[in-house]
């Protein structure tokens, strides 16, 4: 079948090649982790080795600030933006999902424009303050996910997560079954030391790495590297070594 690649060295090959087209991929972590970083990955390499135009709808900062974290990566977004190829478009969930539902509004518009196939929106988690309602947010958020997909595009939406480490701080819900792909990233405390953590945790439709790898932001962007071995309770943010586990479980009484 054929693959949407991230252009994320290791994530392809964890996801079986890349997203499906024309999917909604939710990427979640705790700020810092790398959430918009992947997501800017997603539309620089389709625009550069894939000849995909990308849309980034962002809802909270303004397109310089991501022109200068591009940039740091040594990703042009400027000069893409001049020739046609991308377009970073500071807007408001209430905008967007309007948008959506009509014909010939402002983001379809700039979709037909330059042909964007990708789309990066951040965040998702600005959809909240929508509805208090758990039923009704699904609903705006089910009817602006298919609204990408009406379009054509194949979807990077990213998430808050509040909780640094350990456990999630409850905002899992029903949202992450609206989604094509979830993908989670956590920080991990490993010897005094905090490292990254990655998890495919969802992919509908194939199959993908379900083991939980480490990866880092370098001056090229993220890299995803080897599982972590010979440890336990990773996603817990207090990783231990299974043999730890062993001796606790069966020895020390």
């Amino acid at each position: 079948m054929e693959r949407i690649k991230t252009g994320i060295p290791g994530l392809d090959e964890m996801l079986g090649g890349g997203f499906l087209p024309q999917t909604a991929n939710l990427v979640e972590g705790a700020p810092g982790t790398g959430k918009s970083t992947l997501g800017m990955q997603f539309i620089y390499h389709g625009i550069l080795a894939c000849g995909e135009p990308g849309l980034i709808l962002t809802f909270e900062e303004f397109p310089q600030q991501y022109y200068e974290d591009a940039a740091n990566f040594g990703w042009d977004f400027r000069q893409m933006e001049k020739e046609g190829k991308l377009r970073v478009v500071m807007t408001s969930p209430e905008v967007t999902k309007t948008d959506l539902e009509q014909v010939g509004g402002r983001i379809q518009q700039l979709m037909y424009e330059i042909g964007a196939k990708r789309v990066l929106v951040d965040s998702l988690s600005h959809f909240e303050r929508l509805s208090a309602d758990p039923a009704q947010l699904r609903s705006i958020v089910y009817g602006f996910v298919n609204g990408l997909k009406r379009e054509g595009l194949t979807a990077v939406l990213t998430r808050e997560n509040a909780a640094l480490l350990g456990e999630s701080d409850g905002s899992d819900d029903a949202l992450t079954f609206l989604v094509d792909s979830y993908t989670l990233l956590r920080y991990v405390e490993i010897e005094s030391a905090i490292h990254k953590a990655l998890l495919v945790l969802k992919m509908r439709g194939s199959d993908h790495d379900k083991t939980i790898h480490q990866f880092e932001i370098t001056s090229r962007g993220i890299e995803v590297h080897a599982p972590f071995e010979g440890r336990e309770g990773i996603m817990s943010g207090s990783p231990r070594r299974m043999v730890d586990s062993f001796v606790q479980a069966f020895v020390r009484r």
